[in-house]
């Protein structure tokens, strides 16, 4: 008597399914050019030689960044700072007294100004296109950079044909421009035949109190 062969579905087969990964990875597909897939399919380990491409973009867009800019440093580089914090409403009144350890709580500051260290960057600005913005020469931005689709009220980093500029970006119709805040110094159109990106946007300004 003839054996019945078995096709059943009950048992996982090896290598089916989804590959497992951590949930620190995302998974990427794009549309190469005939020149570019070649480049990268000449490559044992693709995804390795994509991801080294793009990390050694970052690094020079970084250093290409410095030379515009007093200093620019990784968030993750700073030291935790954590300073008292008094959960109340100062008012202008009478005097409140903050002596009181028993209702203050630590906070951590670059966790406050820095939701996304992974991504952020503390830049120091040279000059005064965006003073009217209360941005100064000489302040601190904190830039983030995976935010790179300002809305019109936002202050981003902005390079332009190699050149990097802190400005608002506005569009009129199919026209961007870059919007300084100050009056003596003019609009920049972004034409068709500039290379134009966002860097990244401005989450907070640090300065000192100016009187």
């Amino acid at each position: 008597m003839e054996e019945k062969k078995s096709y059943g579905h009950g048992g996982a087969r090896a290598g089916a399914g989804r590959p497992k990964s951590d949930n620190d990875s995302k998974l990427y597909a794009f549309r190469a050019s005939k020149d570019i897939a070649e480049i990268i399919e000449a490559h044992e380990n693709k995804s390795k030689f994509i991801q080294e491409c793009i990390a050694n973009a970052e690094e020079r867009s970084i250093a290409s960044a410095k030379e515009h800019f007093a200093s620019i440093t990784p968030a993750e580089k700073v030291e935790p700072l954590t300073l008292p914090f008094f959960d109340i409403k100062v008012v202008a009144g009478f005097p409140i007294p903050l002596n009181n350890d028993e209702i203050s709580q630590d906070i951590e500051i670059l966790k406050l100004l820095c939701p996304h260290p992974e991504s952020s960057y503390l830049i120091r600005v040279q000059g005064e296109s965006m003073r009217d913005a209360d941005i100064h020469s000489g302040d601190i931005l904190i830039v983030d950079k995976s935010n790179r689709n300002p809305s019109k009220s936002e202050v981003a980093i902005c390079e332009l044909n190699g050149e990097y500029t802190v400005k608002r970006v506005e569009r009129r119709g199919d026209t961007a421009y870059l919007i300084p805040a100050n009056p003596e110094f003019p609009e920049i159109e972004i034409t068709p035949n500039d290379d134009f990106s966002v860097w990244g946007t401005v989450t907070y300004v640090i300065h000192k109190p100016r009187a």
